[in-house]
């Protein structure tokens, strides 16, 4: 990170429990060598074996990455980030709608047959990404499955997630793959309202549909972060921090630099 990255990310990070009289001692690492060893696994898809002799021990960066995973603070961190992005662009912290579509990629050999399957729409055999935006393309929710779990029985669960965690949430868009009973159910259940984004049938070719385009960005950045172009994660939790992790490149890259046109 950038001495202007880390001026942004350091009031945000999750306060340590030694530091809250919660027992514990103190890291052996920083936080910034921390986070830098995760983004440059990240970003640049390396094994955790391979991690350079700059960084601290690949062992203790994947005790790091494992405790955010499992303990949830690298989702609390990745929010915090949005929460200032969104304020930077003159919205309020907590959105009001968004954009939800899924995402198949093939999956490394690691990945076992019980969280894999094939998706016969995309011919792709690996696991699904489930993802939920805002109107700024900034992540509201992930939820990662084998390819075969179909977009609605992923979007009762998920939408309940994010409904869940953002409660000023009224609107999402959708394609017409979450038709049916789904729109029924979250109006019941969580006050929220999908509305179906079709394309037309008098088009032909490609065509930018409304909203639908915002979600579509999103997969075009995890696709370019290397560790991202196919699943490598032998647990879908590890799989969605690691799309956590993408995000919050991002986010600290346009925090930090806001007029430099990059992400």
């Amino acid at each position: 990170m950038s001495d202007q990255e880390w001026a942004v990310v350091l009031p945000l990070l999750p306060v340590p429990g030694w530091r809250r009289g919660r027992g514990g001692q103190p890291e052996a690492y920083c936080h910034r060598a921390m986070l830098d060893a995760v983004r440059y696994l990240v970003d640049n898809g390396i094994k955790w074996r391979a991690m350079p002799a700059d960084f601290p021990p690949w062992d203790r960066v994947y005790a790091f990455f494992r405790r955010w995973r499992d303990h949830e603070l690298v989702r609390e961190f990745h929010d915090r980030l949005r929460g200032r992005v969104r304020e930077e662009a003159g919205r309020d912290a907590e959105p009001t709608a968004g954009v939800i579509d899924s995402q198949s990629v093939k999956a490394d050999a690691v990945v076992g047959a019980d969280s894999r399957g094939f998706d016969d729409g995309k011919l792709v055999n690996g696991r699904k990404r489930h993802d939920v935006v805002d109107t700024l393309g900034l992540l509201l929710g992930v939820m990662v499955t084998s390819a075969d779990v179909g977009d609605r029985a992923a979007a009762r669960v998920l939408l309940g997630r994010v409904a869940a965690a953002h409660h000023l949430l009224a609107l999402v868009w959708a394609d017409g793959g979450y038709t049916g009973s789904l729109v029924g159910h979250c109006l019941a259940a969580f006050a929220l309202v999908v509305a179906i984004v079709k394309r037309s049938d008098d088009v032909k070719g490609f065509v930018v549909l409304p909203k639908r385009w915002i979600v579509e960005r999103l997969f075009a950045h995890l696709m370019r972060t290397r560790r991202l172009v196919r699943d490598f994660e032998r647990r879908t939790s590890s799989a969605e921090a690691m799309i956590y992790w993408s995000m919050i490149l991002l986010m600290t890259r346009r925090l930090a630099c806001p007029h430099s046109g990059r992400g």
